[in-house]
């Protein structure tokens, strides 16, 4: 069945009001808070990983490479089934320090603004192919389903939707820091309706083309060759190079990460989400191959890639629509996501350290210039697919950023795991890793005639197509990055400071506070000393927020409240500002004054971990953090 472009537009626009309405139902409170608040809700909201690659790519990618389609639902399976040892940690440092990224998590880490720069420049190129492959799945599969010649029109026109419904979802209202429950709620929607439509896809499958799985598994008798197929490409030993960069970007990717700690509602769901997740890609995986065997068996008119297209095309009715429904809140969901988490990366580590937004009108300048960011950001991606994504298959798309994302690693390994790496070690690996990204695989698929076959013969490779290169370039890649970040941490010294981050992000870590002082000794003189650069009712309205988290009135003046004090706003901007700028606007203007070359420590982290172990003290410690308490309330 055959169906007109402007039908097409027509479901994808009802479809993202139908979600937008979830939002602004979820914000207006008209959803009781257990509901929002769930650890299903946040499960399902983690399924924006699966993108438009996972409804039509990982179908694609079965079909050239067999079983190995499975190191993508593997991945990041396997992060979340580890989620108490590497992710409870992240969630940690990104709630206590107000971390919104990556890149901001890199900043504090390593103490440099370079460090989030380098982050948010790396990660918008990576990612790049992954949005542009988003604006290709949804285009081409209009142009499948209606018989138009040219989708580069339909991704622009898909691109700016995608732009408007971007700044409704995430850049609407002016305040900053809190949680986007509506945002949250729709995504777990758009998971739920993307995993029912894939598994109806495969169902169509089984009883449409198939009559029931006996019937399946006698065709499959009739054809051993079809399961030949998927268990042959496992022998090229690629699969476990591709499950690291699957298992890495469900930790990195800025939609992963926006989702999984800026968005967290409910810190306990990430003990569900352990559990739940892989289930939930499970199914998802199960669909796969049933797929593929019913589009063989009805020879489907359409690529490898749009399979879930093709089966309802070839079973009649309105089933191509399943297909294309899920496809659609796959890229879509992601989309949203990403440019929301992209834009902030790029306002806190590129704008506003190169041109800081000052004066009366802070929220609403840093509100425009997001927007701005989010449609360029789209923009940019609709490029890099109109110039290089329209030769290329999803697969190739997808894999190009899952490698990219592993440049991260020995960075993100050091943060949590490493106290001893430092940003000049993360600088040079990082800077190696992705030359070797961009000029073996980046550069080869945008210019297919380049070749760099000097540095292939340095690094003992030989061209080749498809997934050996993939593998080859992800080994090659992240061992120079690995081994540089070790070789030159240890070699140069850390600063002060860095050590200081690194303590506040080692597992576990609990320190003893300096005791420092500050120039200013009452509450109205950190109101001052902001006016400059907030402006003055920017600056009363955040010194009156942090005095609200901490459950301290105006009148305060004991040393130890105001250190506190100065430390939840340094927090606080860093939420809005991003650590960077939040660390050295709080340095300039209300600076500590370090006593016998003592170095600074974080109150504020040490009380939201004693606040952590309050359950679990007993005896004489429970005694003394009550009396902790009693001097805390004077």
């Amino acid at each position: 069945m055959v169906y007109s472009v402007s039908d097409l537009i027509l479901i994808a626009g009802c479809y993202l009001l139908f979600l937008f309405a979830v939002a602004w139902i979820t914000e207006r409170g008209w959803l009781p808070a257990h509901w929002v608040r769930h650890p299903a809700v946040y499960v399902l909201s983690l399924g924006v990983y699966a993108s438009a690659w996972a409804v039509y790519g990982s179908v694609g990618y079965a079909y050239q490479y067999g079983y190995n389609f499975l190191s993508y639902f593997l991945g990041i399976s396997g992060v979340f089934l580890l989620a108490p040892i590497l992710l409870a940690p992240i969630l940690r440092l990104t709630t206590t320090y107000q971390l919104s990224s990556l890149a901001d998590l890199f900043a504090f880490r390593y103490r440099s603004r370079l460090a989030g720069a380098m982050t948010t420049i790396i990660m918008l190129i990576g990612v790049l192919p992954l949005l542009a492959l988003q604006l290709k799945a949804v285009a081409e599969s209009i142009q499948i389903l209606s018989g138009t010649a040219d989708p580069r029109d339909l991704a622009a026109g898909f691109c700016l939707m995608m732009v408007i419904f971007a700044i409704l979802f995430g850049a609407r209202h002016t305040t900053a820091r809190e949680k986007h429950e509506g945002l949250v709620m729709a995504i777990a929607m758009e998971s739920l309706i993307k995993l029912l439509a894939f598994g109806a896809v495969a169902l169509l499958g089984l009883y449409g083309v198939f009559d029931g799985p006996s019937s399946l598994n006698a065709w499959l008798d009739d054809h051993p060759e079809m399961l030949a197929r998927l268990y042959y490409p496992l022998q090229d030993g690629t699969w476990h190079s591709m499950i690291m960069a699957f298992f890495v970007s469900a930790v990195v990717l800025p939609h992963m990460f926006y989702m999984a700690f800026t968005e967290n509602m409910n810190p306990r769901a990430l003990i569900t989400a352990s559990w739940a997740l892989p289930l939930m890609f499970l199914l998802m995986a199960l669909c796969v191959p049933v797929i593929l065997w019913a589009a063989a068996a009805g020879n489907a008119p359409t690529p490898p890639d749009y399979y879930a297209l093709g089966i309802g095309m070839i079973t009649g009715g309105h089933g191509a629509v399943l297909g294309y429904i899920a496809g659609l809140a796959g890229a879509s969901g992601m989309l949203i996501v990403a440019t929301l988490a992209l834009s902030g990366m790029c306002l806190n580590h590129l704008v506003l350290p190169a041109s800081p937004l000052q004066g009366q009108n802070l929220y609403r300048n840093l509100l425009w210039t997001r927007r701005i960011l989010i449609a360029a950001i789209l923009a940019l991606a609709y490029l890099f697919y109109r110039f290089s994504g329209t030769e290329h298959t999803l697969v190739e798309l997808g894999v190009l950023t899952f490698v990219a994302t592993l440049q991260f690693v020995p960075g993100l390994i050091g943060a949590l795991f490493w106290p001893s790496g430092n940003r000049n070690g993360l600088f040079a690996g990082l800077l190696v890793g992705f030359i070797l990204w961009v000029m073996l695989l980046l550069v080869p698929i945008a210019y297919p005639n380049w070749q760099f076959q000097p540095l292939m013969e340095l690094l003992g490779m030989r061209f080749q197509t498809g997934a050996s290169q993939w593998h080859n370039v992800a080994i090659a890649s992240v061992t120079a990055n690995a081994l540089i970040y070790a070789i030159v941490s240890i070699v140069t010294p850390m600063s002060r400071s860095e050590k200081n981050a690194a303590e506040a992000c080692a597992v576990d870590s609990l320190r003893r506070p300096y005791r420092w002082d500050l120039s200013a000794q009452t509450v109205d003189e950190f109101v001052t000393a902001l006016s400059g650069p907030l402006g003055p009712g920017t600056a009363a309205r955040e010194v009156d927020m942090a005095l609200g988290d901490l459950q301290l009135n105006a009148n305060e003046t004991r040393p130890y409240a105001l250190r506190r004090l100065r430390d939840q706003l340094e927090t606080n901007l860093s939420g809005l500002l991003g650590p960077s700028v939040a660390h050295q606007l709080m340095d300039d203007n209300l600076p500590y004054k370090p006593q016998d070359g003592e170095s600074s420590e974080d109150i504020q982290f040490i009380e939201s971990r004693l606040e952590q172990y309050r359950d679990r003290l007993s005896g004489l410690a429970a005694e003394l953090d009550s009396l902790r308490r009693f001097h805390r309330s004077r």
